[in-house]
């Protein structure tokens, strides 16, 4: 679990079965990264939660399956700057929002125009499901919701109806220090959705009709027509009490 809370940057190889090698360019962001880091801890590159297999001098290996390569833009980011996020510790504090590092498609940057404050940036979101890309995102996304676009927690500052595209307002600090500075319109991200919207649209009867993934007592039939029905004598009912 994770935070959005870029720590710093790192550059990316890939190396042969399925390893990646993150380097990291000054003693200070080594300082950062490795100091707490063991074999076996997670890490969030770009975005994407990986295992580490072993600790360097100047950075780490990491693995990474053939899905991830396929499903997110780290298979196209040899030689580029990475974001890099520890995992979240019990007690720390969560200053973004939760984030899993489990992808949920590929998206790409539209449009980035410098204000007085920020930098607004519209991105397209995946809108339908496709094998290399991932699962469509655009139902999940709301103005002032969280989104989380290369491991880093942004607010949605606004969106078609639909969530085929989203802006958010990215202040100075936050560009400046996360790899949103190199991006150029075209540019690749990886995008996960708020997980709390994940389980209250499956909640209202928008996902998959496997009743499985439900809390015991909340059965497919326990479907939720509006807001309104989600009382607190529904929540007893189904074992949220």
């Amino acid at each position: 679990m994770f935070t959005g809370l870029v720590q710093t940057l790192g550059k990316i190889k890939l190396l042969e079965e399925n390893q990646i090698l993150v380097s990291l360019p000054s003693s200070n962001n080594r300082q950062i990264i490795l100091e707490d880091l063991a074999i076996g801890d997670s890490v969030a590159v770009d975005g994407v939660c990986l295992t580490i297999i072993n600790i360097l001098a100047q950075g780490f290996l990491a693995i990474i399956s053939p899905e991830t390569l396929q499903r997110s833009t780290l298979g196209q980011l040899s030689d580029r700057y990475v974001n890099l996020e520890t995992s979240l510790r019990a007690g720390s504090k969560l200053g973004g929002h939760f984030v899993t590092g489990h992808i949920d498609g590929v998206g790409c940057l539209k449009t980035c125009v410098k204000t007085i404050n920020a930098w607004e940036m519209k991105f397209i979101a995946p809108h339908k499901t496709d094998e290399r890309w991932g699962d469509k995102i655009a139902p999940y996304i709301i103005p002032k919701g969280s989104i989380a676009v290369n491991g880093i927690s942004l607010t949605v500052a606004d969106c078609d109806r639909d969530g085929n595209w989203f802006q958010v307002a990215v202040i100075p600090h936050s560009f400046n220090e996360t790899n949103l500075s190199h991006l150029k319109p075209g540019s690749l991200v990886n995008i996960e959705a708020d997980i709390l919207g994940k389980y209250v649209a499956k909640f209202m009867g928008h996902g998959s009709n496997n009743s499985s993934v439900l809390p015991p007592t909340l059965t497919a039939n326990s479907t939720v027509n509006s807001l309104k029905d989600i009382t607190p004598e529904f929540l007893a009912e189904n074992g949220f009490i």
